[in-house]
């Protein structure tokens, strides 16, 4: 059989290098090629179309979110494997979402690794026990919650998107966003860039005025009263 390929896309050169070493002393598994960003990712990806792509989250430029999405557009045949640091819900569904099969912390050991590269290359989900309550409670909540119309126009954002959509909409800046939901302003800075793309806007201006013609702002007003 032929080996996995595999794609590392990490930041830290040095994360890179300690993973590869690793993957390099499997049998079945090869190395095609590393990224230190989301765009070189996306590059690497198109280039190479890797079986298997374990992607970071948090990198300068394109993040890990908007790297996946973009390989899940380019190359769809490959897997995205989310190892990172981060175990909070700004991170694990926005990534979900994007079209990542699994979700690792990096405090996973060397074989579960190997073993979650293998099982990706078969098409089969590798969750981190805290990511897999998380996602099992979320979809407990959305389940007990009555239905809440949106929009048809914004079909794409996740719920945490279209808060903060709202919120541009309503005239707050980032920071002031950042101190309502209690999130890093880095996140809203990431939600705000997730929902350009996602609707092909071109600055937030463009968003507020959006959000009002096609009526969001109408639907939050007949949520609440």
């Amino acid at each position: 059989m032929e080996p996995i390929t595999v794609l590392i896309v990490d930041d830290h050169a040095v994360v890179r290098q300690g993973i590869r070493a690793f993957l390099e002393t499997q049998d079945d598994i090869h190395v095609v090629a590393e990224a230190a960003s989301g765009r070189e990712a996306v590059h690497q990806a198109i280039r190479h179309a890797p079986d298997v792509v374990l992607m970071d989250l948090v990198m300068p430029g394109m993040d890990g979110v908007q790297a996946t999405r973009e390989i899940k557009r380019v190359s769809p045949r490959s897997q995205i494997i989310v190892l990172t640091s981060y175990h909070d819900d700004e991170h694990i569904f926005p990534a979900i979402r994007a079209g990542a099969l699994s979700y690792l912390l990096k405090d996973v050991t060397p074989e579960e690794l190997v073993d979650a590269v293998r099982r990706a290359a078969r098409g089969e989900a590798v969750l981190h026990p805290r990511v897999a309550a998380r996602l099992i409670q979320e979809l407990h909540a959305e389940r007990n919650q009555p239905e809440r119309e949106t929009p048809p126009a914004f079909a794409d954002l996740t719920q945490r998107e279209l808060e903060v959509l709202r919120l541009i909409a309503e005239g707050l800046s980032n920071a002031e966003i950042a101190r309502r939901l209690v999130i890093s302003e880095r996140t809203v800075k990431s939600h705000v860039s997730n929902i350009l793309s996602k609707l092909h806007l071109a600055d937030r201006t463009q968003a507020a005025v959006f959000a009002w013609k096609q009526g969001l702002m109408r639907s939050e007003e007949d949520t609440d009263s």
